[in-house]
């Protein structure tokens, strides 16, 4: 499993038909009414890599396993979420538990689908959302401060490096600003990772424009594409409308011909893939062989034990060594064997970073 992300936003911004086209299913049901969705529904999609089709190719295997990403489509958000109104608590619980923000806005205009707000601004959904996740955040915060305050006075070490963390954050949020965005030292890290925050989560800002504008965007998209850059976070533009007519297409010829038909290069799941890897920090690597082909994903920065533990905590245990090829050299010299006689396999061992399109085969002792 690479990542998840939480598919969230106001009610009928297209949260349901996108979590439904990306998947291909129809577990979720839209509806143009408020909280369809009541109970998160889990998705699973195979991250598309061409080049894990190419080692699969050239190592005559028998299986091919992409790796996957996972989306949760979460029951619509309203103003007063963080003081539980609409289906504030369970929205607010289920989004603590993912690894992204999947944040959809509404970018087209349509008399026939109504707004909760009234009125069609993106700037001011994104707003809404995240003024509930502060709230929400500050609440915990200063419930913990008092708390560990007093266990710091009493000497305890701990209690007293989580309130220098804890003042950080309240500085940020107290400023209308989200939790990421708290000047945290390396230090610190561990300890802010674990209170799980939900505006410590990055952002994916998803724009739903009508099918006609997928390509160039529209005025709401460029004001999106602003904050997101003034925030360090991620912005597509799709059409669920077209992805929705995507997942009922059977053939790659046919999709191909209807994304160019628009003015497409490709779809709205490639664009989230790519958005979302970048977001998280991963990175994929490969294993190939008679039996199976395969991707795995581990964040970019991950030592080679660390990547032999996303196959199986034994082989980070007992890890020896990896037996690498990167994927150009595999592919231009033909395969494994190639790669070898070429000199081009190379054996890593522990503090050895693993890279964007490695070929592993990890050596290990239990």
């Amino acid at each position: 499993m690479g990542f998840n992300c939480g598919i969230v936003g106001l009610p009928n911004v297209g949260k349901s038909t996108l979590f439904n086209a990306l998947t291909a299913t129809q577990a979720a049901e839209s509806a143009n009414y408020p909280f369809c969705t009541i109970e998160p529904n889990v998705g699973r999609v195979s991250v598309p890599d061409q080049r894990l089709t190419a080692l699969a190719e050239l190592a005559k295997s028998v299986k091919v396993i992409p790796t996957q990403l996972e989306f949760v489509d979460i029951a619509g958000l309203v103003k007063g979420a963080s003081k539980g109104e609409g289906l504030g608590n369970q929205f607010l619980g289920n989004i603590r538990a993912v690894h992204a923000i999947v944040h959809v806005l509404r970018c087209f205009d349509s008399d026939d689908i109504t707004h909760v707000e009234g009125s069609v601004d993106p700037i001011r959904d994104a707003e809404t959302v995240e003024t509930e996740l502060m709230i929400a955040d500050m609440e915990a915060m200063e419930k913990r401060f008092t708390d560990r305050e007093k266990r710091a006075k009493g000497g305890d070490k701990q209690a007293k490096l989580e309130v220098e963390v804890i003042a950080l954050v309240l500085e940020a949020l107290r400023d209308g600003k989200p939790a990421r965005v708290a000047e945290i030292s390396k230090e610190q890290r561990p300890t802010f990772d674990g209170f799980q925050l939900l505006t410590a989560k990055p952002v994916l800002y998803v724009c739903n424009v009508d099918e006609d504008e997928a390509a160039e965007g529209n005025g709401h998209t460029a004001r999106v594409a602003e904050k997101a850059a003034a925030e360090g976070a991620q912005m597509v533009i799709i059409s669920a409308a077209i992805e929705a007519e995507i997942a009922q297409l059977s053939t790659a010829e046919e999709k191909t011909e209807f994304l160019e038909s628009l003015g497409l290069e490709e779809t709205g799941l490639a664009q989230v893939i790519r958005a979302g890897y970048a977001l998280l920090n991963q990175i994929t690597f490969f294993t190939a062989g008679p039996k199976e082909a395969r991707a795995w994903t581990v964040h970019d920065g991950a030592t080679a034990p660390q990547a032999a533990g996303v196959i199986h905590t034994d082989f980070e245990r007992g890890f020896i060594a990896a037996e690498t090829i990167s994927y150009t050299d595999y592919v231009d010299l033909g395969g494994e064997a190639g790669a070898k006689d070429a000199g081009k396999m190379r054996l890593e061992g522990r503090d050895y970073r693993a890279k964007d399109g490695d070929v592993f085969l990890f050596r290990f002792n239990v």
